[in-house]
């Protein structure tokens, strides 16, 4: 329940007021000290001694009686109209009842939306067994810029997305992908979406994989030009890889990907201000390592992606500096050039 900003009791106050009284204060004393007037010292007083504590809590305002409430009947008939797929001005139309009444009755029950009709899909949840049993590709497309963006700045004059000497910066796409059993992932920034991109990325990452010893079985995508090309359908056969498409219009189905297109958004891309795209597309690879060997996964218990390989300490120590080895040279060189 909402509280006024400016109200002098809450249920606290109400408590302390009652604590008062039963020190012997007189109720005159107490209104003037807590700022309330007499008679509602001696309401709260009332209140307490028929109920207890709890009278001391807030009522609702509802009256006890409504006589110009729509009846039980009528209103169970705007219900049942209204599953029937019935528009506000149809159900209002059969039931006699002005379209804000109805508007009202299906707000108060939950049906004033469409959605509202259909019920809830059951969420199914699943996990491959092994790395690299099914692995989930997507793209986001983001754009480019050659100055810091107005959402940090405030300037909206000048914008990176205006024409500057008669070109525009255009767009980039970052190409994701995501082990279904680790969530080990893995992404590029490329200049399309096109089968061309689609199929490079494809190889770099079956050729990631294999580096920390996962073979793909299978890969799914949605069902973008690019992935419905013949070219790419003959690579994933020729890497003896099974395609699998998602369902049409749903993004859920490949709801892994999604998952970590959001996090990338959040932790890479818009986290903090860069001074243009090329900085953020460089970035990418150390935020990717982050991600896989350092950040704690909610989807598999607080776990770091790479712990689910099972590999030994010397393998797992071997291949963590092989991953970070371009970290530490870029952060030394960063150090050097602002020094």
């Amino acid at each position: 329940m909402n509280i006024h900003k400016n109200a002098r009791l809450a249920p606290r106050g109400r408590e302390l007021l009652i604590g008062r009284l039963e020190r012997g204060e007189h109720p005159h004393d107490v209104a003037c000290a807590m700022g309330i007037s007499v008679r509602t010292v001696y309401k709260w007083r009332k209140r307490h001694r028929d109920c207890g504590p709890a009278g001391l809590r807030d009522r609702s305002s509802r009256p006890t009686l409504s006589p110009a409430r729509t009846p039980a009947a009528v209103e169970a008939k705007v219900i049942d109209l209204r599953k029937q797929k019935r528009t506000y001005d149809r159900i209002a139309e059969q039931t006699g009842l002005s379209r804000s009444t109805v508007g009202r009755i299906l707000m108060r029950h939950g049906l004033n939306r469409w959605r509202d009709l259909e019920p809830a899909e059951p969420v199914i949840r699943y996990e491959r067994d092994r790395p690299g049993e099914m692995i989930h590709i997507d793209i986001k497309k983001l754009g480019k810029f050659n100055r810091t963006g107005h959402r940090i700045t405030g300037d909206r004059h000048g914008q990176s997305n205006q024409r500057q000497n008669g070109t525009a910066p255009g767009w980039e796409f970052v190409h994701v992908c995501v082990d279904d059993h680790s969530r080990l992932a893995f992404s590029q920034v490329l200049q399309s979406e096109r089968k061309e991109c689609a199929i490079a990325f494809l190889k770099a990452v079956v050729a990631w994989y294999e580096r920390l010893g996962i073979k793909i079985e299978r890969v799914m995508t949605d069902n973008g030009s690019c992935y419905r090309s013949k070219a790419f359908n003959k690579l994933c056969k020729a890497l003896g890889i099974r395609h699998i498409y998602t369902k049409p219009y749903t993004p859920k189905t490949n709801g892994k990907a999604e998952r970590f297109i959001q996090s990338s958004l959040r932790e890479w891309a818009y986290a903090q201000a860069y001074k243009t795209s090329e900085q953020r597309k460089a970035e990418l690879p150390y935020w990717l390592h982050h991600y896989n060997w350092h950040r704690p996964h909610a989807g598999i218990k607080r776990k770091t992606p790479i712990s689910r390989l099972g590999l030994d300490r010397n393998n797992l120590l071997r291949l963590h500096i092989y991953a970070a080895d371009g970290f530490f040279r870029r952060y030394a060189a960063v150090k050097c050039s602002a020094q």
